[in-house]
């Protein structure tokens, strides 16, 4: 097998801003080779082969030297594997990309480069600021801010750039900050020419500080700003105060953590990160098969015994289908049943089948679906009601009640995640966190169960509590924790909403 390397520009931090080629080059990776400012969230695009290889370098600790990386990548590619590079922002923007692939030419080794959005761009854009603009610039420079400490003297025409280039973006220039300046003012460039700072762009941590070129060093210092971060100078800097937008996202720099199903997280994680959060996913459970499937099996061979089937959840939706289509069956088997679901999301998942749910109770929990069925004659009638094994007994024991005959069989089950443990509790103990979400009691009980003995509610102090609806809070709250966020409306939605809403009350933020 040839062996290919491709030079993957991994855009400026925000990973959606990823390329549908850079994606395709991760996926097929054998090696992936990946950089300090490489998102760490793209590595889930990794396969499960993949040697995934950390060599970072930053503020001048250097996990390895380019000299070094540059043989890493060649001794990968010799043995026949496909190498995707993972570089920040654009492989050829100041990213060393062009000395990679002189390199894999030296050594006759196939390559392509994928070009990333260089950050140059994004953090601006992000920031509120349009790099070109047809009333205040018609010209644009990218500049390093740190050039090559062996080079004899400078190659930057500081005389040209001071009175030549309407915006300026300084790459990798923080430290260099006042000697920039300085040498920009001496120049020609008035003092009063606008600057701003872009720390961490495109992420849940962006930063910016704005000044002009006579105070920038100062409010920088003041501001603690550190690198990583580009500088934009020029008039479009002033655009910023109207165009503004990322850093106004009600949850901006929250880091919270998400309990769910790792099959399940990505509507919560996406939700919370589209309002500005960064979100750490430590799936406490996963959902898996029952593990005695004899009942669920018989009750799809039987269903033209039942009168209804009630769904109350998406995993109990889709993995009854996967039995009922696995038994050569398939939606015409139900045509004779009416259907209840609760909630919204377990409706619509139910919709994806061709089915429309006869019941969908106003509020999501089982005392809601029993509440519903009292309008309904149950006496005598077959319920199936495939679910969790381990789920609460309030709504059989109600039915039953009535009058019906209610066969629960267990579609799922649920199963603790034990292996990211140690980054959990060090992230915890290092008050790196917000927010912890909880959306069913499994991932409350999990979650403590990751836990030193008896340290939970030292260790979650200071971070707030959010649950998705009252079930998951007495859970919570009987295990000591104290509770900040209780959904009123018991979807993924309601509880992004229940927190933005705590965050942005006075006092909070």
């Amino acid at each position: 097998m040839e062996a290919k390397v491709y030079l993957v520009g991994a855009g400026p931090g925000d990973p959606g801003l990823i390329t549908i080629r850079g994606r395709q080059c991760i996926e097929s990776a054998d090696v992936i080779i990946y950089d300090y400012l490489a998102a760490p969230a793209l590595l889930n695009y990794a396969p499960k082969h993949a040697e995934v290889i950390y060599v970072g370098k930053k503020g001048g600790d250097h996990t390895l030297s380019q000299d070094k990386i540059n043989a890493l990548i060649v001794e990968k590619a010799k043995t026949g594997s496909t190498v995707c590079r993972l570089k920040g922002g654009d492989p050829f923007i100041f990213g060393r990309g062009g000395e990679e692939a002189e390199i894999l030419v030296a050594n006759a080794i196939p390559f392509e480069v994928v070009p990333g959005v260089t950050s140059a761009i994004a953090a601006a854009a992000y920031a509120g600021i349009p790099l070109t603009h047809r009333k205040l610039t018609a010209t644009l420079a990218f500049i390093t801010g740190h050039e090559d400490p062996h080079k004899a003297e400078s190659s930057i025409d500081w005389e040209s750039l001071a009175g030549g280039i309407g915006t300026l973006v300084f790459f990798m220039g923080v430290k260099n900050l006042p000697d920039i300046a300085q040498k920009l003012i001496a120049n020609g460039k008035s003092p009063e020419t606008p600057v701003a700072l872009i720390r961490w762009g495109t992420t849940p941590g962006q930063t910016t500080v704005t000044g002009t070129l006579d105070n920038i060093s100062e409010r920088a210092k003041k501001a603690s700003l550190k690198p990583p971060a580009i500088i934009v100078v020029g008039e479009v800097v002033k655009l910023r105060k109207t165009l503004q937008w990322y850093e106004k996202r009600p949850l901006l720099g929250k880091r919270i953590i998400v309990t769910r199903a790792r099959q399940q997280a990505s509507d919560l994680s996406s939700r919370l990160l589209d309002l500005g959060a960064e979100c750490l996913e430590f799936p406490t459970i996963k959902v898996v098969s029952a593990d005695d499937t004899v009942p669920l099996d018989d009750a799809v061979q039987n269903l033209s015994a039942y009168d209804w089937i009630i769904f109350t959840s998406v995993n109990g939706v889709k993995f009854f289908f996967d039995h009922l289509f696995g038994s050569d069956k398939d939606v015409r088997a139900l045509n004779h049943l009416h259907t209840a679901a609760i909630g919204p999301a377990t409706a619509e998942k139910l919709f994806e089948y061709g089915l429309k749910s006869d019941i969908i109770p106003k509020n999501y929990r089982a005392e809601s679906v029993v509440e519903a069925f009292r309008k309904e004659k149950l006496d005598g009638k077959k319920i199936l009601l495939p679910r969790a094994g381990e789920a609460r007994p309030v709504l059989p024991v109600e039915l039953r009640k009535m009058g019906a005959q209610v066969d629960e069989v267990p579609a799922y089950q649920t199963l603790k995640v034990t292996d990211r443990a140690p980054e959990l509790i060090e992230a915890l103990n290092q008050k790196k966190i917000d927010v912890v979400t909880f959306t069913s009691s499994s991932t409350v009980r999990n979650f403590l169960e990751l836990l030193p003995h008896n340290e939970a509610v030292r260790m979650l102090d200071g971070v707030t509590v959010a649950c998705i609806g009252p079930i998951t809070a007495e859970t919570a709250a009987s295990s000591g924790l104290q509770i900040s966020i209780t959904a009123t409306e018991f979807t993924i939605p309601g509880l992004c909403d229940a927190i933005v809403d705590f965050f942005t009350a006075a006092g909070r933020g």
